[in-house]
């Protein structure tokens, strides 16, 4: 099963705005070049457009799914239960790490976001990237052969 690219963000610094962009550069062991989060086990979050959209549904809103603050998102593909898997996106792999969680944030955003997103890994996840490479919009997104090797 494959999916695609539909958005990218990053996050020049810590609890400030998003920034949409077409393209990024991502480097092994750290992240997206440029974004805020670098290196650790958090090095790039995705979430996809499918769950977004469900959880507008359920909370009777529509609201643009930069407010998530994850850095990619994707579609036709599922997240959900994928700790260790191996993602293909552009030319480059992610480790998924595990679920993100949702933080405060989410709750200004509106109210009941951050417990709808806490259930059934609604958060998305976060990934280690594991080969420099670059991520653009319309990029396909597929789960690697080598997914359940360590």
């Amino acid at each position: 099963m494959s999916g695609r690219v539909e958005r990218i963000w990053i996050k020049r610094s810590k609890q400030h705005n998003m920034d949409e962009i077409g393209e990024v550069r991502v480097k092994a062991g750290k992240g997206i070049v440029g974004n805020a989060d670098q290196g650790g086990r958090r090095q790039i979050t995705l979430i996809t457009h499918e769950r977004w959209e469900e959880l507008m549904r359920e909370l009777g809103v529509s609201l643009d799914p930069s407010n998530r603050r994850a850095n990619l998102l994707l579609s036709g593909i599922e997240l959900a239960n994928t700790g260790e898997r191996v993602l293909e996106v552009g030319n480059t792999r992610l480790r998924v790490r595990g679920e993100t969680h949702p933080c405060n944030l989410m709750e200004q955003v509106v109210p009941g976001l951050r417990d709808a997103m806490a259930r059934e890994w609604g958060g998305g996840v976060f990934a280690e990237v594991l080969i420099d490479g670059s991520i653009s919009v319309g990029d396909t997104a597929r789960w690697s052969d080598e997914s359940n090797k360590s």
